[in-house]
């Protein structure tokens, strides 16, 4: 017994001082080096005080044996805006960090920047530094920063002017607060974080150019987020919210664009729409209820569900605009819906619809059908479509002249490109190029705006079809 317990005791030193001989055997050599799975990360854009996301990197240990990396550091020290975790282990420096043989471990990267109290981004670089051996490696990190106006939970409870200074950042929603207005001028960003959104009881002035623009879109800035819808909520104006106007905007990547009216008050909600887009829409471009809608050279386009939905009646006019939808094969209602009702859980709710007009405009998309009725009887429904090109369905009825004049149906409008740009310019073989009529123009409440297209183009004796002159 006693032999049995003495050459278990050998066999269990013989294993663990094999194992230790193997662990120390560490390559020694300073021409020995590591290999990263990036040379540079590039944080684009950060905003100021808030912080980035996570960017992360590899080492790898490609020799036979193991590998130890003396120290891992910022160069800049204490002084730095970058935040490192290697391994698990939040520090900005580091000591004897091994890597076996033929393996490899995450460094992750974050950075802060202080504001600047400027529009110019502010440039940050720093470096993650390896000595291995007594040789040195480093991984460059650059962060391009903004620095913003940080609106958190505002409610704007006096008439406001924001102008194109820095960009606004939007946490956890604002409100511009009932007979309060906001005007938002000429370049404006406004970047709105996750689940944010601009509500509006009062009035809301947006005056944008076409050099100029006014943006309004989500607070990810990595490229690959540059299409994802659903990265806020978009912009809702309240019943009773009026004399909205909104000039050469662009909104996109939320969920509902632009919401006019809330079905449970009563009253009318009142905007303007001029030069705009509204696209990249997961449930709906524009979502109106019981309102009035007068839209002037706009492009609404690419929704999960609709482009257009103007429920529960209203009156709305859309001269020479682009309502497109090209969201997947998966969508299956129509891009635009006209309804006198609208059923909310168990509650019907009717509303005249006095006027639903679309004069010189293009309504299509990747369905068989893109424009859908709901009809109830015991109030008005009245529509008009008036040299349009329409996607619908062969078996709709399209003779009777109280509902269609001069339409085009089926015919492809040959857009520049659908699916990877959501370019909606008219291409050169373009079957919407001189359908349009100047009556269509000159009937408008204003048929100056409607001179120029959304690039400023002239529209000549035989206009364009849609928001764009070919």
């Amino acid at each position: 017994m006693e032999r049995l317990i003495k050459f278990g005791l050998l066999s269990i030193l013989f294993i663990s001082a094999l194992y230790s001989c193997k662990k120390d055997n560490f390559i020694i050599d300073s021409s020995a080096k590591l290999e990263f799975s990036a040379d540079t990360l590039i944080f684009d854009t950060v905003f100021t005080t808030i912080g980035s996301t996570t960017k992360q990197f590899k080492i790898y240990n490609r020799h036979n044996q193991y590998i130890r990396i003396s120290s891992i550091y910022l160069a800049n020290g204490t002084q730095t805006h970058f935040r490192l975790n290697i391994n698990g282990l939040h520090a900005s420096k580091v000591n004897n960090v091994e890597i076996p043989p033929k393996d490899s471990l995450f460094v992750f990267v974050e950075v802060t920047l202080n504001p600047t109290n400027q529009n110019n981004p502010l440039t940050i670089v720093d470096s993650v530094v390896f000595v291995t051996n007594g040789n040195k490696q480093d991984v460059k990190l650059v962060a391009i920063g903004q620095d913003v106006h940080l609106v958190n939970a505002e409610i704007l409870r006096n008439d406001t002017v924001w102008n194109n200074e820095k960009p606004f950042l939007i946490y956890n929603s604002m409100l511009v607060d009932t007979l309060k207005t906001l005007t938002i001028n000429a370049g404006c960003t406004l970047y709105f974080h996750r689940n944010s959104t601009m509500y509006v009881k009062g009035t809301l002035i947006v005056n944008g150019t076409k050099a100029l623009p006014v943006v309004f879109r989500n607070d990810r800035l990595e490229h690959v987020y540059d299409d994802i819808p659903s990265q806020w909520n978009g912009i809702l104006l309240f019943t009773g919210s009026k004399n909205n106007v909104i000039d050469h905007a662009e909104i996109r990547n939320g969920v509902i664009g632009l919401q006019v009216g809330n079905i449970e008050n009563t009253g009318e909600t009142k905007v303007t729409l001029k030069n705009t887009i509204i696209q990249n829409m997961s449930y709906a471009c524009i979502f109106a209820m019981a309102s009035k809608i007068n839209a002037y050279n706009c492009v609404i386009a690419n929704a999960g569900f609709y482009t257009t939905a103007l429920l529960a009646g209203g009156s709305y006019r859309f001269y020479h605009c682009t309502l497109a939808d090209y969201w997947g094969a998966n969508r299956t209602e129509p891009s635009v819906i006209l309804s006198n009702n609208l059923m909310v859980g168990n509650t019907l709710y009717v509303g005249n619809l006095d006027t639903a007009f679309f004069g010189n405009s293009i309504i299509y998309g990747n369905n068989s059908n893109e424009i859908g009725f709901s009809k109830d009887n015991s109030v008005s429904f009245n529509y008009l479509f008036d040299h349009c090109l329409l996607k619908i369905d062969p078996s709709v009825n399209t003779s009777d002249q109280n509902n269609y004049l001069n339409i085009f149906k089926n015919e492809t409008p040959w857009f520049i490109s659908i699916y990877d740009k959501f370019d909606f310019h008219l291409d050169t073989l373009s079957f919407a190029i001189d359908k349009g009529s100047l009556d269509v123009i000159s009937s408008s409440p204003h048929s100056d705006w409607l001179q120029n297209d959304l690039d400023e183009k002239p529209r000549l004796s035989l206009p364009d079809l849609g928001a764009y002159e070919r």
